[in-house]
């Protein structure tokens, strides 16, 4: 089976061919923990773990490493830290730095777990790596790409003839419309930092250069050649790293390896809107993907709405949409209650490797829970198991993330009071009091069933039990 995925380094839709397809290597840049992951930081992680998945099917599981890092040197994480000790924590800043780092780490992964999402093979983290940036740096000034200057060392970046090509601007464009911090100690207002000085309080390492900590962009290139080499297969990450970070990564890696093309293919996501707005603080739309949870939506309602647009596409998030997919899921829980996965529909695992067509891949499972439901008679138990696994292709309907459609409440003094309310409204023709109870009920996330048998009561999309205690 051929995979197409769109090279943002070529700007084309390609056929992918491994450069060892009995190692497949793919890179996401990971976050920065300094606090919880807010919603769009879940976006590529998403989608890294559906590619994952694609390439464990084609290629083998045993045949595919897959790393995420976190950076775990940054300047948001010294304040934090800082702003705790101020506050009369106990520790060394060091201590404060490693423990706020912990912490959002195991943040991190416990809201990743909760969206289906796999552990990476790998999950370096930069101040595990200080030896090979060091190592790096050291190269590139040997090489002439870099140089050293009042405690700092810097990247030439005109000193890399391709610099641009990923971002598709040439340098001289770049410093007409970018804000770039120019610094007495810089040949050029392009150059980038490698290496910085570290005061009293910051965090910093010996380094040929003075005690100081690494820049940002060295930290990946440092990790990737550690774990993977000079060259790889696939590296990731939202648009918005495309530059400078992934700019700045190329350059430093093809120029310490010239014979060599770091990453193969460039996979970027689009950013992530809520209700059609770009999500920010002052908008009072901003949210973790903790909040999300916390406010009782689900993790797999979320990864359903992440996949249901293409991962090139802005995803809008909205309520709505979370309400529908909520009734979809659990509408194909039911439905495949009884069922074992088996194997993926083909036409399932085409569209993922058409560019990682997620939502392409959920169109074709609506057509299967329609036909699968439309005969109920029919022994499809085969079926069900080629949806169930099409399914767990993308991550959803998976072990992991079942539960949260199971609500243990009793309905049944409610559906009582229900059926006496009609009995009297039949009687007296008066229907509001039925009609009133049926809104609230509704309003609670309760499915209202009524018929010449009786009344039902089932707990439906966005159940809120509290709502449901106060009838």
């Amino acid at each position: 089976m051929d995979l197409r995925f769109t090279n943002s380094l070529s700007r084309t839709k390609e056929i992918f061919a491994p450069i060892d397809p009995e190692n497949v290597r793919i890179y996401l840049c990971g976050p920065t923990v300094y606090d919880r992951a807010h919603l769009g930081n879940a976006r590529p992680s998403i989608v890294f773990d559906v590619l994952q998945r694609l390439l464990r099917h084609v290629y083998g599981a045993d045949k595919v490493t897959y790393a995420r890092n976190f950076t775990d040197v940054d300047d948001k994480i010294n304040a934090t830290a800082l702003a705790r000790k101020e506050a009369g924590a106990t520790g060394t800043l060091e201590e404060l730095i490693a423990e706020r780092s912990e912490e959002t780490v195991s943040w991190y992964h416990a809201d990743m777990d909760a969206l289906g999402i796999e552990r990476p093979d790998h999950e370096p983290r930069a101040t595990q790596y200080i030896s090979q940036m060091i190592g790096m740096i050291e190269d590139l000034i040997a090489k002439g790409h870099a140089y050293a200057a009042e405690g700092h060392a810097l990247f030439r970046v005109r000193s890399y003839k391709d610099y641009g090509k990923l971002s598709g601007r040439s340098v001289d464009d770049m410093i007409a419309g970018a804000r770039v911090e120019v610094a007495p100690f810089k040949e050029d207002p392009m150059d980038f930092v490698l290496w910085k000085p570290s005061s009293d309080v910051e965090p910093g390492w010996d380094s040929p250069w003075g005690r100081g900590r690494p820049g940002w962009h060295i930290e990946c290139s440092a990790m990737i050649e550690a774990l993977f080499g000079p060259s790889f297969d696939i590296h990731g990450g939202g648009n918005d790293l495309q530059f400078p970070h992934h700019e700045n990564e190329i350059a430093q890696s093809c120029c310490a390896s010239p014979d060599h093309g770091f990453a193969k293919v460039w996979l970027h996501n689009e950013m992530l809107q809520v209700e059609g707005k770009k999500m920010s603080k002052s908008l009072g739309n901003f949210f973790t993907v903790r909040d999300l949870l916390d406010k009782g939506v689900p993790g797999e309602v979320i990864r359903y709405v992440f996949l249901s647009t293409h991962y090139r596409k802005p995803m809008d998030w909205t309520d709505e949409k979370a309400k529908a997919a909520e009734a979809t899921l659990r509408q194909w829980r039911t439905l495949l209650a009884d069922a074992d996965a088996t194997g993926p529909d083909e036409a399932v695992v085409e569209a993922i490797a058409d560019d990682l067509n997620t939502a392409g891949a959920i169109a074709k499972l609506h057509a299967m829970a329609k036909e699968i439901a439309a005969n109920p008679q029919k022994d499809c138990f085969y079926e069900k198991g080629v949806m169930l696994a099409s399914a767990h292709m993308l991550g959803l309907l998976t072990p992991e993330l079942a539960g949260w459609t199971e609500v243990s409440v009793d309905l049944s003094s409610l559906e009582q009071r229900l059926a006496d309310a009609r009995v009297v409204a039949m009687e007296n023709k008066d229907f509001s009091s039925v009609d009133a109870l049926k809104q609230a009920l509704v309003a609670a996330g309760v499915e209202v069933r009524m018929s010449k048998a009786g009344v039902e009561l089932v707990p439906g999309p966005g159940f809120d039990a509290a709502a449901v205690d106060k009838l």
